[in-house]
Order: C-alpha cells, then structure tokens, then sequence
C-alpha cells in the first residue's frame, strides 16, 4: 500500500506580512517548510513526497530543499492561484506513478508531528477520508459586517480541521476534477460535495497554522524556548604553496595561491567542520579524516562539513547558525562573499541569513599579515532536533 503526500506551498501568506512568503521565512533557523518537508520524509508510512510551489519561488524553494538529497522528495510541481489549484496540481503530478492514498498539508502548518501523520493514516484503514481536528474551547459569537456580535453559538459538535488530511487517492482526484472554479477552503470541503464521507482522528495543539505575523512571532519564541542549544568553535590554518587559486569556504577564488594541505586545504570548512565537532564534543577534523590516509588525498573539505553535520543529527541536533571569520592579507573576501554564504547555508541546510562570514587582517603582523597564510576561526550553534 504506498501513501503518497502533497505538500502545499504555493500560497503568498500576504496576512503574515514580511519579504519573503510565510513557508520560506526564517523560524529558528529554519523555514517551515523545511520543516514540513523533514517531517513527512522521516515517517515510515510516506513513500513520497510531492511540493507544490509558485513558479516564481523556485530559488527559494532550492535554498530550502537543495540540501535534503533524499530519493523520496519529488520535484516540485507548479501550484495555482487558489488552493484548490494548488491541491489539483499536486493530486496530477502523482498519476504516473499513483499511490493508494494521499495526504494533502499545508506548509503554513510546520509542526505537525508524526503521531498526528500516523492517525489519519490509521484512519484510512476504515474510512475515505481523514481529516485532524481538535475540539473547540472558546466561546463562539457569530458577528456582523460591522464587527458586532450578534449571537453566540453552541460549540458542542464543531472542531477546528487540521492538515495532513487523508483521502483514497483516486477519490479525492476525481472529487478535485469535479470540483474546478468552486470555492472550497479545504481538501475535505472538496470531498464532501463529491459525496466523500470524511472523519475525525485527534488532531494536536501544536499544529498551528501561521497566518499573521503574531503567530510567527510565537512559534519562533516557541522553538528558541523547547529546543537546547550547543555552542562549538573551530580553528585551522594553512600556508600558502605554488600554484594559482584555491577554494575557501567551498567557493573557488582564482586571483591567489593554492593552499598547503593533505586534502582540498579549504581552511574555512575546516574550521566550521571543527566547529561542529565541538558542539556535540565528538573529536576534531584530525581524528576523523587523519592527514596519514591516503583517502582523504585533495579530498573535497565539504565531505568533512557532511560529515560533522551527519554525526550532529546522529546526536540530536542539526545546524541553527554559524560566523566565520577568515584571517588573511590576500585573496579579497568581499567578491566571494555572497556566494560562500550561499554554499555554506545549502550545506548546513539552513537560510543564508544565518550564515556569516567576515574577513580581517592581522596589520601586517605575523604569518597571516606577511602573506604567508589563512586562518579561520568558526563559531557554530546547534540546536536539539525537534
């Protein structure tokens, strides 16, 4: 039986404000996208997982996803003006390869768990469709244009729907096909006028949606506040030899000598790989790729970076942010700058905005300010997996 999931993403989030939309915005460290994406990657009971973005994020959505290399992700496919667009471009995108069923979630929803993944799968052994809900708490008042209550209703029977919400596939396609040019605010409001019946499993407090920038407000004081942190610093130096250019910080410069070193000598991922070393105290770069194997000869330093990042998960945790601080006369740093951010992040699998890297000198003073060398010095947080 494959299960196949639909995650949407296409949508502006204009309520939520800010440059970027809400799915692509920085949430510790992460966007929640990545979020989502992780999530239903990481659940034994999802066979694949198909985005669904705007044509027009496409850099944004590579940024997020670029990293993840896992043969389950789909490319992403192209989603509509409306949701409904959007949930029918995802359904298509399946039917080359179609699964017995689908769940269909939001990426505005980015801390839906796996326990609620696996009740709307459970609950598709018994029913067409699924939907996550929790009960409501508040009062109830309905209220007029002008913003006055006019009565209050009675709660007992309403619930708030969630997403993942879990259909039969070719149902719930079928129902979406019937369905174009119709209002429907949800995938379940879809199946119901097909006639679908849809039932409830628990849904979670924690699966909020982030629609206006005071959600997203809360839940990054969330996931600074739940989440342990881990600080680890990296240091590594190596000497200038023969030869022209070399590569700092995964980016190759031309317009400088080659740096000394058993490996690629990129003395910045060095130090950043170290960096990582420290923060969960697993050793250093020397005693895990040692200068005397002859494997690691003119090995490329992000084996290294993968490495730390690989053996951090193992322990829990995953990049939130790193500065790196490149100590040298020559090359200039300010062309590259950019472009290392940009690779720095797509290795640690988090937004450019939590990548920094600075240059200074030594004022002509020592090997670096005699032109003899680079040091780095990295700084690397890492916080606890969710």
């Amino acid at each position: 039986m494959r299960t196949a999931a639909v995650v949407l993403a296409a949508g502006r989030g204009i309520r939520a404000g800010g440059p970027v939309p809400k799915q692509y915005c920085d949430l510790g460290g992460r966007p929640p996208l990545r979020y989502v994406l992780e999530t239903f990657l990481a659940h034994p009971g999802i066979d694949t997982v198909q985005p669904v973005i705007a044509s027009k994020d496409l850099p944004l959505y590579d940024r997020v996803a670029g990293s993840l290399a896992n043969p389950h992700l789909r490319d992403p496919v192209h989603g509509g003006t409306h949701r409904q667009d959007s949930s029918l471009a995802g359904l298509r995108a399946l039917t080359g390869d179609p699964p017995e069923h689908v769940l269909i979630h939001d990426a505005a929803r980015p801390f839906v768990d796996s326990a609620t993944i696996t009740r709307v799968l459970d609950g598709l052994a018994h029913h067409d469709g699924i939907i996550p809900a929790i009960s409501i708490s508040d009062g109830v008042w309905g209220i007029d244009p002008q913003r006055m209550c006019r009565q209050p209703m009675d709660r007992d029977g309403l619930c708030r729907a969630q997403t993942p919400q879990g259909f039969r596939y070719q149902a719930i396609l079928s129902a979406h096909e019937a369905s174009i040019g119709e209002n429907c605010f949800d995938d379940a409001s879809v199946a119901a006028r097909a006639g679908i019946a849809v039932a409830c499993v628990e849904g979670s407090p924690d699966n909020i949606k982030l629609t206006n920038p005071e959600d997203l407000a809360s839940a990054r004081r969330s996931v600074v506040a739940e989440r342990e942190l881990r600080i680890g610093q990296g240091f590594d130096v190596h000497a200038f030899q023969d030869g022209t250019g070399t590569r700092l910080c995964g980016v190759w410069i031309a317009d400088c000598p080659s740096l000394q070193g058993h490996s690629d000598a990129d003395v910045g991922l060095h130090s950043l790989t170290d960096a990582i070393y420290g923060a969960i105290a697993d050793g250093d770069i020397g005693e895990h790729f040692p200068a005397t194997d002859p494997r690691w000869k003119n090995c490329a330093s992000e084996v290294f970076l993968e490495d730390a990042v690989t053996r951090a998960a193992r322990a829990g945790f995953e990049p939130m942010g790193v500065d790196i601080t490149l100590i040298c006369e020559l090359p200039r740093i300010a062309p590259y700058r950019l472009s290392m951010r940009e690779t720095v992040a797509s290795k640690l699998g988090v937004l450019r905005d939590r990548v920094s890297i600075k240059a200074t000198t030594t004022e002509r003073l020592g090997f670096t300010g005699r032109g003899e060398g680079i040091a780095a010095i990295s700084l690397a947080t890492l916080r606890a997996r969710a």
